[in-house]
């Protein structure tokens, strides 16, 4: 649930940390140790006991890393975090470096020596990225060490315990897909790669694949555990059995051999003695389970994992189940953005109380609907004025900004309901919008509305289609440091592969796909704009004079876009109509869940661009 995270002070423990930490590297016999934004399980968001990072620099955002060397250290991060981490980091103990443009390899491999140990933890760094700055090293004649045991554990006196929470099973109903079939068709694509097993390592692949869902990981509904699925055989699955009831040990047993993740090392190495070739995804597989496999002889295939795309491939169940939660949803947003019309300009209101009141509403709609709100699907962005400028803005008791008249707020928040996962982001004038407010927050629109009516073939990647919603952008000069669009799970991951709508999207899109449509603006020290709402990739149809089929998206969000923020004469009669019919369908679909002043709301909200 919503909550704000404070981080340690930049004055003081911070400079004692990394302090600390430079002592345990020198006992260890380490010139320095990379420290990744990540658990053993790879995931995005990870469990407290996990945030290293954070625990060391001050930095709370979702990516990034960080090098300590004996004499200096820098933290990564990218487009998105580059005012945050400047917030959050004293630069007198990081550099602030550039996670794209400058790599943390690249910029370690420029201050290696010939004598230097690189320390690193195997088990929260992947295939891909150990095989990146092992070659960094042997290009300056420095080592690459992987440490037993992380030395950040050893100093992180008050670190908290690994999470322990319950795993339920998800309803065939809601899944679409009994867990027995779905092992049924992986084994399948294990036997068409030629392979005797995989390796599954993100945990959402495995709580897809067994049809279960947990509570270790913030807003994200997953277990951490780990997998291996085999062409012949039960699949095996490695999971603290702390977590299972009786009733869920007994669902799972009927699918899977049930194991202690301690087991998992040495089943990997059984593997290996028998020579049996194991896939594994490099960017997703912790470089100590390789390790495991190859050092007893193993061969690893390495590959995509084998479930992303067939989860990323919602089915008829799921897609209902997401049209539900979003109707939901946008009742729950939209008594909100009234809820902001009438409370804003009598002043008082500021970012956290505005990002409580919205999930109020999320668990007021869910429960009047019978959907308990389960968990919000990533911790809400609630930016007033220059804080939504900061792209992942994360408020805290520090930065608590008052909602004022002629500022701009942003709000980019979701849900977890049981039948589906939202993600929206609207922004909001309070008070006259400037001339320029309006221009730019039309631009993003124009791109949002762009995407949201692309018509594409068969074997188009997002990288193809973010073009569309930049271009009116680029036109006046102006672009944004993110990507256009993420991969959205089914009560599941918020951020999901392998699709996504960005310039380095190189995945094709396909029927059921669920993507976000987030274009957005950014003036530092001023505002920030973004419009987003879900799509999902429909099935191909023909079009009248064509001469092959063309994909095309579905709207999922249902809720009013800003009209006060629009100017019109930057518009086409298309781009008005688009608008027009969205608002319109928004009105319908959630009239019947509104009433009072919502209702009036959203009458007005809706109408046509021209009234």
């Amino acid at each position: 649930m919503f909550q704000t995270f404070e981080a340690p002070t930049r004055s003081g423990p911070i400079g004692e940390r990394v302090t600390a930490l430079r002592a345990e590297l020198s006992r260890l016999g380490l010139t320095g140790f990379i420290v990744p934004h990540a658990d053993e399980y790879q995931g995005e968001y990870i469990p407290a006991s996990a945030e290293r990072l954070a625990w060391l620099t001050g930095f709370t955002g979702s990516a990034g890393a960080a090098i300590v060397l004996s004499g200096e250290a820098a933290i990564f991060v990218d487009g998105r975090y580059t005012l945050q981490v400047r917030d959050q980091v004293d630069s007198q103990d990081f550099s602030y470096e550039h996670l794209i443009e400058t790599p943390p390899h690249e910029w370690l491999k420029s201050r290696l020596g010939g004598k230097d140990r690189i320390g690193y933890d195997p088990r929260l760094m992947t295939i891909a990225e150990v095989r990146r700055f092992e070659a960094a090293a042997q290009s300056a004649g420095a080592t690459l060490i992987p440490v037993e045991e992380n030395p950040i554990d050893r100093v992180w006196h008050d670190r908290p315990a690994p999470p322990q929470a319950a795993v339920v099973m998800q309803p065939d109903a809601l899944a679409g897909e009994s867990a027995t079939a779905k092992i049924e068709r992986l084994r399948v694509l294990l036997a068409d790669k030629g392979v005797d097993a995989a390796i599954l390592a993100q945990t959402d692949s495995i709580a897809w694949t067994f049809n279960i869902r947990g509570g270790d990981v913030p807003h994200n509904p997953v277990a951490l555990s780990y997998a291996i699925l085999r062409r012949d055989g039960p699949p095996s699955l490695y999971i603290d059995g702390r977590k299972l009831s009786n009733a869920v040990r007994d669902a799972l047993a009927d699918l899977a051999d049930i194991k202690e993740e301690a087991a998992l090392a040495g089943d990997l190495a059984k593997l290996g003695a028998a020579g049996a070739r194991v896939l594994a995804d490099p960017q997703s597989t912790p470089d100590a389970l390789a390790h495991a496999l190859t050092s007893a002889g193993g061969a690893l295939v390495e590959g995509s994992d084998p479930v992303s795309l067939p989860k990323a491939r919602k089915n008829a169940a799921e897609l209902e189940g997401m049209r539900r939660a979003h109707r939901r949803d946008g009742a729950a947003v939209t008594r909100f953005l009234a809820w902001i019309d009438a409370e804003a300009a009598k002043g008082g209101l500021t970012e956290i109380s505005a990002a409580k009141r919205l999930e109020a509403f999320r668990a007021e709609v869910g429960a009047a609907d019978g959907e308990p709100l389960m968990e919000i699907s990533f911790d809400t962005i609630s930016g007033a004025g220059s804080n939504g400028a900061i792209v992942h803005y994360r408020v805290t008791e520090a930065t608590d900004r008052a909602i004022e008249p002629g500022q701009l707020y942003l709000v980019d928040s979701g849900a977890q309901f049981q039948d589906g996962t939202t993600d929206i982001t609207r922004t909001i004038a309070v008070g006259r919008p400037t001339d320029e407010m309006r221009d730019r927050f039309t631009r993003v629109l124009k791109g949002h509305i762009a995407l949201s009516t692309a018509r594409f073939p068969k074997g188009t990647t997002g990288a193809q289609l973010d073009t569309l919603a930049r271009l009116a952008l680029w036109q006046a000069g102006l672009d944004y440091d993110h990507g256009t669009g993420h991969g959205v799970g089914v009560f599941l991951q918020v951020h999901e592969g392998p699709a996504r709508i960005s310039k380095t999207g190189n995945v094709a899109l396909e029927p059921g796909m669920i993507l976000s449509n987030e274009p957005g603006y950014y003036k530092t020290g001023a505002y920030g704009i973004r419009i987003e709402n879900l799509i999902v990739v429909e099935p191909p149809t023909e079009i009248a004079g064509g001469d092959r089929p063309m994909l095309s998206f579905e709207t999922l969000t249902l809720a009013p876009i800003d009209r006060n923020l629009i100017d019109p004469a930057l518009m086409t009669a298309p781009e008005r109509a688009w608008l027009d019919a969205y608002h319109a369908r928004v009105h319908d679909a959630l009239a019947p869940q509104l009433e009072g002043n919502a209702l009036v709301f959203l009458k007005l909200a809706t109408q046509p661009l021209s009234v």
